[in-house]
Parts: structure tokens; C-alpha cells; sequence
């Protein structure tokens, strides 16, 4: 009788101690329910800030990836700017990057072969024969440990392991995330290593202003602060710095994306639209705006800043004519377009551009800000 009663006591015990997944629906109609799952023995979650002004971000640590960002239009309406999936089971049935946290190597390395320190290291080729984004199972992939600091902050941390794609070096990554007061979403990276290594790391939201994640990016405004851009080759891997001066890649006013996505430049072309790394006039200074994008019909505009050299403007010309997005929205083809920070793609191949290699004793970090505002005229 008394061994029955014990049994009775640890199973009560155990029953009590048995984590209980709560469900929440965010502002932005989520439920956290829908993003609880594991994932190689790992705990995937949602995490949701919230600053002063009620403004909110929801992130999940699969991928790191940022899937909702309210922000008010110009009538101070709550407005998703920012493509995602609804469940985890969605992310992870896509090869898609909506809103991830990009490493080791944000873009392209040339062959997926970096030579460092005379020793040759073979990654895999996911993108025409080269490694895009650090390989089909990049960070974009991995389940991140979450740590939530505080209501407006969440910390990201990964251990990327020796030989990962074929990286050299335990890297040890830190993300944050934070939602800031003034309506911006900053992002602060840091890594170390214990062997020498290359690191390029960036996120890769799918931004989209209009307050209609189902509408094309075609009717938005774009400004770079760059004055020249990687050219690249059919295979987007770059082979020379070009000037802007007289070609649709000049976007040091505003312009209308559709004005130049479609344009018989050779270029664009190759890119089918957009898809360059564009060369920042900022010299790494995070104060001082490198890009910017805004919407007639809902007065959002979206200020990038950045440490980084370059940036990546991307006008989703490989999305899906159409996917299915969250709360039932169908993605069409350029559907949003992403500003993803960055040193320049295959740096590792090319003496010339700003190096990307990382040694034992020395800490990567690197920095972009989205920060958001409103106005009641187009922007000049």
C-alpha cells in the first residue's frame, strides 16, 4: 500500500512539473502555440517585444527569424511590414528565408572554395554552383538558444561547430534583437572563434510597406547612399566595382522601383530586377542612413542604418508567383524586397574588397538599424 502511494505521489509530482504550453495571439494575429515544437531535441518558441508606444516584433528562435513587425502608417494604424509564415511547421517545411538570421557567409562565395591561411576549405553549392547564404543548412536552419533580457529585448546565441558547411573554427554567435522606443528594430551582432575562419552575417526580412503583404513592392520608393555597385557576372558573383552614374542602379534620390526593376540593362537583366550588393557612401558609420524605402498610400518609410560597407537590395525576383503566408495571405512574385547588411559577397575570394576573416583574440560585430516613421507627402 505504501509503495502504491508513492508511485500515486511522483506521478502527481510529475504531472506538476510537466511544461505547460500556454497559448497567446499576438497583435499581429499570431499564436505562440502554432511556433512551439522541437526540433532535433530543441525547444522552438515565439518571442514577442513590445516597446513604449505598443508598437510589437515577434521572432522565433528557428532561424532567429524575425515573422511580424508592427509599425503605424500615417493614420496610426498597426501595420505588418514584413512577410512570414504562420506556424513553425510552415518554416520548416520551406527552403524560404523570411525573416532569418544569415551565416557564416551572408550572399555568395565563388565556387563554394575559400582558401585561408594556405589551407583550401571546400563548402557546399546550393545557388549555381556556388554557396549562397552558408549552405543550404545555414544559421537560417538552426534552432538559436533564446534568452528574453526584457520586454523589448531578445538575445540569440549559437554555437557554430568546427567543419559546419565546411567552415572552419568553433564560431560562438550572439544576435540581438531590440525593439526600440523610437520604432526601430536594431539588431547587434558579435561572434568568436578559436581557429581563423570568414563571417558575414546578416538578416534577410522580406519587407513590404504598402499595409497589403499580399500587394508587389513595384509602387515603393528606394534610396541608396552608394555611389557604385558590384557588377556581377550571369551567375551573380561579382567581377568589378561600377559606377551608378547614368544607369538604373543610381538610386541617390528616391526612386520608383518600377521604373528601373524591369529595365533592358544589362544588369538588371542578370539580376532579373535588383539583386546587388551596393557599395555604401556611409564608411561605416551607423549614424548616418545608407538606405531608405517608403510608401505613398500608407506614409510608412523605413531608414536603414548600418557599420557595414554594403548593402544588398533584393526585389524578390525568385519568390514564388504565389506562396502562402501567414494569416492566409498569398505572397505573389516581388512581393517584398530586402535590405540585407553586409561586407561584400565572395570577399573571401577578392584581396580587394573589405576582408571578412576572423582569428582567435578578435570579437565580429556589426550592427543595422530598420527604423521606421511616418510622413503625409512622398519623400524627396
Amino acid at each position: 500500500m505504501r509503495k502504491i502511494l508513492l508511485m500515486a505521489l511522483i506521478a502527481v509530482v510529475l504531472l506538476s512539473c510537466k511544461k505547460e504550453v500556454k497559448n497567446e495571439q499576438t497583435l499581429s494575429g499570431l499564436n505562440t502555440k502554432d511556433f512551439v515544437t522541437k526540433v532535433d531535441g530543441k525547444e522552438t518558441g515565439l518571442y514577442i517585444l513590445k516597446n513604449v508606444l505598443g508598437l510589437e516584433a515577434c521572432i522565433t528562435n528557428y532561424g532567429g527569424r524575425l515573422v511580424s513587425l508592427l509599425v503605424p502608417d500615417r493614420n496610426g494604424v498597426l501595420t505588418d511590414v514584413v512577410l512570414g509564415y504562420g506556424s513553425i511547421a510552415a518554416y520548416l517545411a520551406s527552403d524560404g528565408n523570411y525573416g532569418a538570421l544569415i551565416g557564416r557567409y551572408g550572399n555568395r562565395i565563388k565556387d563554394g572554395v575559400f582558401t585561408l591561411d594556405n589551407v583550401t576549405y571546400q563548402l557546399p553549392k546550393n545557388n549555381n554552383g556556388h554557396c549562397l547564404h552558408g549552405g543550404p543548412d545555414g544559421f537560417h536552419k538552426q534552432i538559436w538558444d533564446a534568452e528574453q533580457i526584457d520586454r523589448q529585448t531578445l538575445k540569440l546565441t549559437y554555437l557554430s561547430k568546427d567543419g559546419e558547411a565546411g567552415f572552419p573554427g568553433n564560431l560562438n554567435v550572439t544576435v540581438i534583437y531590440k525593439l526600440t522606443d523610437d520604432n526601430a528594430i536594431d539588431i547587434r551582432y558579435e561572434a568568436t572563434t578559436d581557429k581563423p575562419t570568414v563571417v558575414n552575417l546578416t538578416n534577410h526580412s522580406y519587407f513590404n510597406l504598402s499595409g497589403k503583404l499580399g500587394s508587389q513592392i513595384s509602387d515603393h520608393y528606394i534610396y541608396i547612399n552608394a555611389d557604385s555597385i558590384t557588377a556581377v557576372d550571369e551567375t551573380l558573383i561579382p567581377v568589378a566595382i561600377m559606377p551608378v552614374d547614368g544607369t538604373p542602379m543610381d538610386l541617390r534620390r528616391p526612386v520608383l522601383i518600377n521604373t528601373g526593376i524591369n529595365a533592358d540593362y544589362k544588369q538588371i537583366v542578370l539580376g532579373k530586377g535588383y539583386d546587388h550588393n551596393w557599395v555604401l557612401n556611409t564608411k561605416g558609420n551607423v549614424n548616418e542612413r545608407a538606405a531608405k524605402v517608403y510608401h505613398d498610400g500608407s506614409g510608412i518609410v523605413m531608414d536603414v542604418y548600418t557599420d557595414e560597407p554594403g548593402i544588398q537590395f533584393y526585389s524578390g525576383n525568385f519568390m514564388a508567383v504565389a506562396d502562402a503566408g501567414k494569416l492566409g495571405i498569398t505572397y505573389p512574385h516581388r512581393g517584398a524586397l530586402c535590405l540585407e547588411t553586409q561586407h561584400y559577397p565572395n570577399s573571401p575570394n577578392e584581396p580587394s574588397f573589405p576582408g571578412t576573416t576572423l582569428r582567435p583574440g578578435e570579437k565580429y560585430t556589426s550592427r543595422c538599424i530598420y527604423s521606421f516613421k511616418t510622413v503625409k507627402t512622398p519623400v524627396n
